[in-house]
């Protein structure tokens, strides 16, 4: 009996290391972001011990985090009925408070979990800073001083400063980030993800190559950390970004890493989305539409994957299945439709309305721009992925539906494309107006296009061919003080440019053309000085056969 009692205890004091280890083991796959093994290892713990309050708490933060909310409430609910470390659960429940936005009941939820602590803990500190790093509404500032507070039981606990420091990153303050990074790979040096945030914030401020760097550093330590790899592909794609020179090899770069990156997690359909979302930032649209049939082979119900496939097949021109893969994704009411998706919509429905010839169908077109216009409600600054579009019809002269996509872009002021769109969008009505009769012209369009040159001259004060543009618009308005107005004003500016820019042949053009609608605005109302600006325009072109004849008739 006695050497029985003896085993006994040997076992309890085996399984108690072994859970021990399981869940070192898990929290360890977690920040390899392989989560189903995490959550694979969690669920065992579990089963073999339901009362195991922690290894529900960290399985909720695996659900959390992968906004499987029903789940994680399954789980923190389960952990409060445990007897061990079931007050950890209290701080999941606080985090869906707080991305609830009710911080009442999630400090209610901290205190109960904080209420019976010992003098030296600071686990749950450290968790409920977590708690308010990661809510989908972040507090930063009490993530901070509640990691304070653990700091200051234990100051060389390097989980504690590993999370303050993405506090102080999340706050801006990359000084403090720094430090606490810093401090935390010196405190345990197995702490990878310390040393790889330090690459993080130099990706943050643009030091790409320095960056890269220090994620090779990372690699040197462990070359099977994954998401170090994730962070390389991203500041590869931030660097074919910002400088152009690089973008191609930037770009396969971080298509090569971030595959690097999804080889060493656990190739779950999470992860796979993942590779999607990543795949679209690249614009690789031919492997998204592989990856998105693949995943709906393998998982035909995640209506997620319409999304992408969606979006890979109108890149790819198949526009039929684009139209429904979006719809089909929409309709699902727990969807979260983002600008995007209209986006795509929008421009899936115009592209299926061109013709070969690359005349689009009027109707198809407006279906197209109501949709696009949905997408710029939900996101504004998606009006910056219309460019190319725009300038695309603009090409095929198809001014007027070039005017109605610019016309977006015209309408946001935070969008890096604002000048140029409201530069087409003047110079589309222009040209969709300029060859027709006076009674088919548009002139609300035209006033408006007045008007934003008006915007243009605010934005770029010496883009002085606003003033042309504002001559030419007026001119078919009948505008003869507006037309003398705005041609006068850029004459005055060219040729306060010198003698290099007036011997320009596309100036001297420019300036005749100027002379001449001034000389035609003044004809009815004051012949002299009709007769001096024809008489500038023969100055700089003597074959100018308008000036001639138009001198001639006033005579």
């Amino acid at each position: 009996m006695n050497k029985f009692k003896i085993f006994s205890l040997a076992l309890v004091a085996t399984a108690s290391v072994a859970k021990a280890q399981d869940i070192k083991e898990a929290k360890k796959a977690i920040d390899a972001e392989q989560f189903q093994k995490a959550k694979s290892l969690l669920k065992s713990i579990i089963k073999a011990k339901p009362s195991d309050g922690e290894a529900n708490f960290v399985l909720g933060n695996v659900y959390l985090n992968q906004a499987i909310v029903d789940s994680a409430k399954i789980y923190y609910a389960n952990g409060l009925q445990a007897s061990d470390k079931k007050n950890l659960n209290y701080i999941g429940l606080g985090q869906l408070d707080l991305d609830a936005k009710n911080a009442a009941a999630a400090q209610a939820n901290f205190g109960l979990a904080t209420k019976d602590m010992k003098r030296k803990d600071v686990e749950e500190f450290i968790y409920i800073g977590r708690a308010y790093i990661n809510s989908t509404t972040p507090d930063y500032t009490n993530a901070i001083a509640t990691l304070k507070r653990a700091l200051l039981i234990e100051p060389q606990n390097a989980t504690a400063l590993l999370t303050i420091g993405d506090a102080y990153y999340g706050a801006n303050n990359q000084n403090d980030a720094y430090k606490a990074y810093r401090d935390a790979f010196t405190a345990d040096p197995t702490l990878l993800r310390a040393k790889m945030q330090l690459g993080v914030l130099l990706k943050g401020a643009k030091s790409y190559e320095e960056a890269i760097k220090a994620f090779n550093e990372v690699i040197a330590l462990n070359a099977n950390y994954g998401p170090v790899y994730r962070e390389l592909a991203e500041t590869y794609y931030k660097w074919g970004r910002n400088k152009t020179s690089t973008a191609k090899v930037n770009m396969q770069n971080a298509i090569t890493n971030y595959e690097k990156y999804l080889s060493l997690t656990d190739y779950s359909l999470d992860s796979k989305m993942r590779h999607a979302d990543f795949l679209i930032l690249v614009k690789d649209y031919k492997t998204l539409e592989t990856v998105a049939n693949k995943m709906i082979a393998e998982d035909k119900v995640n209506p997620r994957i319409f999304r992408y496939l969606g979006y890979a097949a109108y890149e790819n021109g198949n526009v039929d299945v684009a139209i429904k893969s979006i719809e089909d994704f929409m309709k699902v009411p727990s969807n979260k439709v983002i600008g995007r998706d209209y986006l795509y919509l929008g421009l899936s429905k115009i592209k299926k309305g061109t013709n070969a010839e690359g005349v689009v169908d009027q109707a198809a077109f407006d279906a197209g721009v109501a949709d696009i216009k949905k997408a710029i409600e939900l996101e504004p600054l998606v009006v910056e992925e219309l460019a190319d579009f725009g300038k695309a019809l603009f090409g095929k002269k198809q001014y007027i539906q070039a005017a109605s996509i610019f016309e977006l872009g015209a309408g946001n002021a935070e969008s890096k494309n604002y000048l140029d769109d409201l530069v087409y969008y003047g110079i589309s009505v222009y040209y969709g107006n300029a060859s027709k009769t006076a009674e088919t012209r548009d002139t609300a369009a035209l006033q408006k296009a007045d008007a934003t040159f008006d915007k243009v001259l605010t934005a770029s004060p010496t883009y002085d061919e606003a003033y042309l543009y504002k001559g030419r618009i007026n001119s078919l308005l009948d505008k003869d003080d507006l037309i003398i107005k705005n041609y006068s004003e850029y004459l005055t500016k060219t040729t306060a440019k010198g003698a290099e820019e007036l011997a320009k042949p596309a100036t001297v053009k420019k300036m005749v053309e100027s002379y001449n609608a001034i000389g035609a605005a003044y004809a009815n109302t004051d012949k002299a000085k009709a007769i001096e600006n024809f008489n500038k325009s023969l100055a700089l072109d003597p074959a100018n056969t308008y000036a001639a004849q138009s001198v001639k008739a006033l005579k």
